[in-house]
């Protein structure tokens, strides 16, 4: 059976995650059964990294702040989480499904694909999502 997903339920929680005036800064988006639907958000991103379990493959969409000395601003990705416990049958169609949630989530900087929770940390995707972000002032003395 062909996946479909739930879109306003899930352009709900991706516009609230851009909402500025939100302090809600990821949502996620799970399987039931053959329908992508959100899996909840919130403001605190510990939440979100422990949805991704070994047993679980969901989507993620995130708000980081980055920046440097001379600006701060909001960036946001968009993440495929894939447990270790993932069939290979799953783990190909979750390409393929992906397709389904970017017609939705379609503003990020950088998309991540993890199987591996130390790189869910959220340093680490503050620094790949500051590499991808052009000019960076923190070496200039204030």
């Amino acid at each position: 059976m062909a996946t479909r997903i739930d879109k306003e339920a899930c352009r709900e929680a991706y516009n609230l995650v851009r909402d500025d005036s939100s302090d809600i800064c990821w949502a996620s988006f799970k399987y039931d059964g053959s329908t992508i639907v959100p899996a909840g958000h919130g403001s605190d991103y510990e939440e979100f990294k422990s949805q991704c379990t070994d047993d679980n493959r969901l989507f993620g969409f995130v708000r980081i702040t980055t920046g440097d000395a001379m600006s701060k601003r909001a960036k946001f990705t968009l993440i495929t989480w894939i447990g270790e416990n993932i069939s290979g049958l799953q783990r190909a169609k979750i390409s393929t499904d992906k397709t389904l949630v970017k017609d939705i989530v379609q503003n990020f900087a950088k998309e991540f694909m993890i199987s591996d929770p130390r790189e869910l940390e959220e340093d680490y995707l503050r620094n790949e999502l500051k590499k991808a972000g052009g000019a960076n002032y923190d070496a200039q003395a204030e």
